[in-house]
């Protein structure tokens, strides 16, 4: 990640294109979805994605465990043995009577198209790149497997395919969006817990959902990937969670993983300038 590149908020303007359109992203509400799966399905569908997860994981209802080269859409099930929000505001009402509530946390993952992507900085081919939308995609024929990128993701979110060895994520549909179209997955979804469109409108949006759940008495709700100055620079695609990131296997304070390196890189030219001198130095004294 280069320094010119983080005096940008725009990353696709960072990343060279000129009267580039309104960055675009998903805002997922997790308090409407009801985990139909409809975005996985419509996913793998258009994006010819292969399948996976017919097997029972014994993870509850989810087949599909986490996002992978093979899950661009993931739906997360957590099961938690604790009252709704209706139901602590009921038990508050009738002098904190104790109660055995049961809640279902439900949440569609997705790559998150980071403003600073680690991914695209480790990319020795070119594979990754920035589009005009402010979205990551992984060209696949021009990807040679090396997964540099992999273990660059502070989300876990990017993988390798089994038998191919290329590295395949979430497009944010880019085809689509070229031709006006939503991606797949926001038009499958039948509570709009997926939205989509432009970036600045989504959080505004979800700054104003956020205090309606607050004003509601819904005290945990918060916003995720939201803030452009945390330490990925905010994220394309940003969450309304009921509860604690590592609730829903989210780390709770991504850092892009190459923000050391143009320090790391100075510290290695001084470096190697130093033993440059010394042998030099060395070498003409010797000659003398």
């Amino acid at each position: 990640m280069t320094a010119g590149f983080l005096e940008h908020a725009d990353p696709a303007t960072a990343s060279g294109y000129v009267d580039a359109p309104p960055r675009m992203g998903f805002f997922t509400d997790t308090s409407v979805c009801i985990g139909c799966k409809a975005c996985e399905v419509a996913c793998k569908e258009w994006n010819h994605v292969p399948e996976d997860g017919l097997m029972l994981t014994g993870m509850s209802y989810d087949n599909t465990v986490g996002l992978g080269a093979d899950t661009w859409r993931h739906v997360a099930f957590i099961e938690q043995r604790r009252p709704r929000p209706a139901e602590e505001t009921e038990r508050a009402q009738n002098g904190g009577a104790t109660g055995t509530g049961v809640r279902w946390l439900m949440s569609s993952d997705v790559c998150k198209h980071c403003t600073h992507a680690a991914c695209l900085d480790v990319c020795p081919t070119g594979a990754l790149f920035r589009t005009e939308f402010g979205t990551v995609v992984v060209q696949e024929d021009v990807c040679n497997g090396c997964g540099y990128c992999v273990p660059a993701c502070p989300y876990g979110v990017i993988d390798q395919r089994e038998g191919d060895g290329r590295v395949w994520k979430c497009t944010l549909c880019y085809d689509r969006l070229t031709v006006g179209m939503e991606p797949a997955c926001a038009k499958a979804c039948p509570t709009d817990s997926i939205q989509f469109g432009p970036l600045d409108e989504l959080r505004q949006r979800a700054d104003r959902r956020l205090e309606q759940l607050h004003d509601a008495g819904v005290a945990d709700a918060r916003l995720y990937g939201r803030d452009p100055d945390d330490g990925v620079g905010g994220d394309g695609a940003f969450f309304l969670l009921l509860d604690e990131p590592e609730v829903y296997g989210l780390p709770p304070d991504p850092v892009v993983t190459t923000r050391d390196l143009p320090n790391m890189w100075r510290h290695v030219a001084v470096a190697a300038a130093a033993l440059f001198v010394g042998a030099a130095s060395a070498f003409v004294g010797r000659a003398r």
